[in-house]
């Protein structure tokens, strides 16, 4: 086979979603420069799940990332239909942004990947670190649903339960303003996951 040949099935295999992603064209001004203003990241990998969920990152993720970003969209929509919502149940309805991990160990030294974020409602808080808090993912934009997460080199199964969690909070804004408005933020107590 020539260089040729091998260049034009590499080109037609990224063209065709064939490496498991596909390419996304633009992205939300509003919520770009919001997912820069917390991480601090730029974010110049832009791809589509298998599913057709919009991924912004840092660096390109792995297939299996892509495939647990789906995973998780799949577990939010099965418990969001259970509790009789039906607005915002499409992959392509979301934009995750992977920016760099800040820590990747919590305090016990256990693996998680966590964004640095400002403490804001928290202050004062166990969470509080001195103005900071750290967080697994961040709803930047209820409308167009999206949030950012860092990204992961293991443990998988965290990522789609980051994605499921806060596209909880996404669900509900778009389906049940009350319950939203009660769950919005755990600076009053409550976790996830919110919906059962």
């Amino acid at each position: 086979m020539t260089r040729l040949s091998v260049l034009f099935l590499w080109a037609a295999a990224v063209l065709w979603g064939m490496v498991n992603s596909q390419p996304v064209v633009a992205q939300n001004a509003r919520v770009r420069a919001e997912a820069v203003r917390i991480t601090g990241d730029t974010f110049g990998v832009s791809v589509r799940t298998q599913q057709g969920a919009n991924v912004y990152a840092v660096k390109q993720p792995s297939a299996s990332v892509l495939k647990a970003i789906d995973q998780g969209l799949t577990d939010l929509f099965a418990v969001a239909r259970k509790n009789g919502y039906s607005r915002r149940l499409n992959y392509s309805d979301y934009t995750v942004y992977i920016g760099r991990a800040d820590r990747t160990t919590d305090y016990q030294g256990q693996y998680s990947p966590d964004i640095q974020i400002p403490v804001a409602q928290y202050a004062g808080t166990v969470f509080d670190k001195g103005g900071y808090m750290y967080a697994a993912g961040m709803v930047i934009s209820l409308e167009p649903c999206a949030f950012v997460m860092a990204e992961h080199t293991k443990d998988l199964q965290r990522i789609s339960n980051v994605v499921r969690y806060e596209g909880e909070h996404l669900v509900l804004y778009h389906n049940d303003r009350p319950r939203f408005e009660a769950t919005k933020d755990h600076s009053r107590g409550g976790t996830h996951p919110i919906l059962e």
